[in-house]
C-alpha cells in the first residue's frame, strides 16, 4: 500500500511534477519509423511526459521534433505542410527546419527577423525502427543508450507500438510482476489449467506452455542493479526429475523491461504521454532467426480492429471488452481474452487512468512491484537532491536481457547469469 503522496509522485509525469523533472534527464521514444513513413509525409502530433509535440521527416528523410504550436502565433504544426527540407505552418507560412531555424517567413518583409529567432526544437536519435528525442535540460543531455535489439540483423527484429487508456506505472507494474503469467495468461502457459478444461491455447500459440507455470506462487529472488534492479522468479516443477526453472528480468529506469521468449526477447517501454495515457513500444529480436509482424501481433491477440485500431487498444467498458463470457463458461478460456498484449490491456485499464494504491493490498508475491516503486522513487529522490537518476549515464545496455532455463538448483542462477555475460548486482 501506498500513501497518496507517494502514489502521486510515482504516476504524475508533467514538467513542474518530480517525477517529470527525473524522467525529463533520459531520453525517450516518442514515435516508431513506420508513423513517419517516407520524407515529407503528413507529420505527426505527438504526446510525451504531459506534453505535445509535433514530430516530422523532412524531405531528406530527416526526423525533426518540435513543440506542436507555432513559434508565431500558436497554430498547430500538425497540421503544416512537409516540404522543401522542413515544415510549413498553414497559418501564416512560416517555415522550419528539423532544428528549429526559420527558413522562410512571407508575411514579414524583415528579412533579418527570421535569422534572430528559432522555433523550439529537440535533438533526434532514429535506431532499430524507432524515433527518440530529448526533451530535457540541453546542458546535462545523456549519451544515448544502445540495447541488446541493436544488435540483431533487421530481418530478425520487429516492433509495433499500443496506445492505452492508463498511467505508465500501472502498466509498468504488470510487466513487472511475474505471477500473474501463469494465471491471467492461463490459456497460453499453463498445461494444468489447459489439460483439466480442455482449454485451447490462445490462438493456436503454444511455445510459452510449460509445466513451470502450473507453480503460480513462485519464489522472488531480487537484485539491485546499476541500470535500475533484475529479480528471479524461481519455480518448481515437479515429475521423477524434480528441477526449477528460472526466469531473470531485467527493469531499467526509467519504464523498461526485458522480457525472454523460447527463441526471442522482447524489450518493453511503458512511455508516458500523459497522466492517463501510455504508449508501450514492444521490440521483439531474435539471435537465431527471422521475425514476423503479423505472428506476433496474432501472438498479442491484436489483429481484430475491435481491439486495436491505429497503434490504439480501442476495445473498453462501453462493449465489456469484447470479453467472450461463453468460452469461459465451457471452460475453454480462462480470461475471456485472447494474446498477451490483449490480456495485459484489458487489466491495465480495467484499473481506471490512474490506480489508487492507498486501497491494495500485497502479498509476498508482490515483491518485485514494491522493488519498482523503490528503485523509481530513489531516482525521483537522487535527481531533486541534484544527482544523477539510476542508469542515465549508462551507454552500453546490450547485455541487459533476461532467461528462462531450467537447473537442478535454483538458487546458482547469478553464476548462470555470469556465465552468459549478463549484467551483474551491484556490489
Amino acid at each position: 500500500m501506498l500513501s497518496r503522496e507517494d502514489n502521486n509522485r510515482l504516476t504524475q509525469v508533467g514538467p513542474d511534477t518530480p517525477l517529470g523533472r527525473m524522467m525529463r534527464r533520459y531520453w525517450h521514444p516518442i514515435a516508431t519509423s513506420a508513423e513517419l513513413p517516407k520524407p515529407d509525409c503528413k507529420p505527426m502530433r505527438a504526446k510525451l511526459l504531459g506534453q505535445t509535440f509535433v514530430a516530422f521527416r523532412d524531405t531528406s528523410g530527416k526526423v525533426g521534433v518540435m513543440d506542436e504550436l507555432c513559434t508565431h502565433r500558436g497554430a498547430s504544426m500538425a497540421l503544416g505542410r512537409v516540404e522543401d527540407g522542413g515544415i510549413r505552418c498553414i497559418y501564416h507560412g512560416w517555415k522550419f527546419s528539423v532544428d528549429g531555424t526559420i527558413l522562410d517567413m512571407p508575411n514579414n518583409a524583415d528579412s533579418t527577423f527570421k535569422d534572430r529567432l528559432k522555433a523550439p526544437a529537440y535533438p533526434v536519435v532514429e535506431v532499430s525502427g524507432l524515433i527518440w528525442t530529448y526533451i530535457g535540460d540541453a546542458n546535462k543531455k545523456p549519451p544515448f543508450r544502445r540495447f541488446a535489439y541493436d544488435e540483431v540483423p533487421d530481418s530478425n527484429r520487429i516492433l509495433f507500438r499500443v496506445n492505452t487508456s492508463a498511467n505508465f506505472f500501472q502498466m509498468w507494474e504488470g510487466g513487472t510482476d511475474s505471477s500473474h503469467v501463469g494465471i491471467l495468461h492461463s490459456n497460453l502457459t499453463r498445461p494444468g489449467w489447459l489439460k483439466e478444461n480442455h482449454g485451447e491455447t490462445a490462438l493456436e500459440v503454444n511455445d510459452m506452455v510449460s509445466d513451470a507455470w502450473d507453480d503460480m506462487s513462485p519464489q522472488l529472488d531480487i537484485e539491485n542493479t546499476a541500470f535500475g534492479f533484475h529479480y528471479a522468479s524461481i519455480r518448481k516443477i515437479g515429475g521423477p526429475q524434480a528441477r526449477n526453472n528460472v526466469r531473470l528480468v531485467p527493469l531499467f529506469e526509467p519504464y523498461g523491461r526485458v522480457i525472454q521468449f523460447p527463441d526471442f526477447f522482447t524489450t518493453v517501454y511503458d512511455v508516458p504521454m500523459d497522466d492517463e495515457n501510455t504508449a508501450t513500444y514492444l521490440i521483439d529480436a531474435s539471435f537465431s532467426r527471422k521475425l514476423d509482424l503479423q505472428e506476433r501481433l496474432k501472438r498479442s491477440g491484436m489483429t481484430e480492429e475491435r481491439f486495436y485500431k491505429d497503434n490504439t487498444f480501442v476495445a473498453n467498458w462501453d462493449n465489456s471488452y469484447w470479453q467472450d463470457r461463453d468460452a469461459m463458461e465451457k471452460r475453454k478460456n480462462w480470461s475471456g481474452f485472447k494474446g498477451i498484449t490483449q490480456e495485459d490491456a484489458v487489466i491495465s485499464t480495467s484499473m481506471g487512468p490512474i490506480y489508487d494504491r492507498t486501497q491494495e493490498h500485497l502479498v509476498a508475491a508482490d515483491a518485485a512491484v514494491v522493488r519498482l516503486r523503490k528503485r523509481l522513487m530513489d531516482s525521483i529522490n537522487l535527481n531533486e537532491k541534484g544527482e544523477d537518476p539510476i542508469g542515465l549515464h549508462l551507454q552500453d545496455m546490450t547485455n541487459v536481457i533476461g532467461f528462462d532455463v531450467d537447473m537442478p538448483d535454483g538458487k546458482i542462477w547469478r553464476e548462470y547469469a555470469h556465465q552468459q555475460g549478463l549484467h551483474k548486482g551491484e556490489k
